[in-house]
């Protein structure tokens, strides 16, 4: 079982930078592959970045690709998202997620409880 709590979001300009973290307790976290979801309002929750259990391996959504940069580190059970150049479009909440497997593509199986986003115009 893993617990994952997401800090870091807040108001920010259109152009500024925010930094989520996902910190993670419980077993396994090195091992698994994770990733950072979001969900503005009215839409469905999307893709945003994954991250293979090593670090080695990143993916991005092509609205992201550039600006937002997915690490982590597993000896402090952390994953990050570095977030520059943000647009009012990326106003959403920011979950993250951890998926009982090496690589991020497929099913995520822990979630946390989200981060609010906001970008002002």
């Amino acid at each position: 079982q893993v617990h994952l709590v997401e800090s870091g979001g807040g108001l920010v300009q259109a152009g500024g930078s925010l930094r989520l973290s996902c910190a993670a307790s419980g077993r396994g976290f090195g091992s698994y592959a994770m990733g950072w979801f979001r969900q503005a309002p009215g839409t469905g929750r999307e893709f945003v970045a994954a991250i293979s259990w090593s670090g080695g391996s990143t993916y991005y959504a092509d609205s992201v690709k550039g600006r937002f940069t997915i690490s982590r580190d597993n000896a402090g059970n952390t994953m990050y998202l570095q977030m520059n150049s943000l647009k009012p479009e990326d106003t959403a909440v920011y979950y993250c997620a951890a998926r009982k497997d090496s690589l991020p593509q497929g099913k995520y199986d822990y979630w946390g409880q989200g981060t609010q986003v906001t970008v002002s115009s």
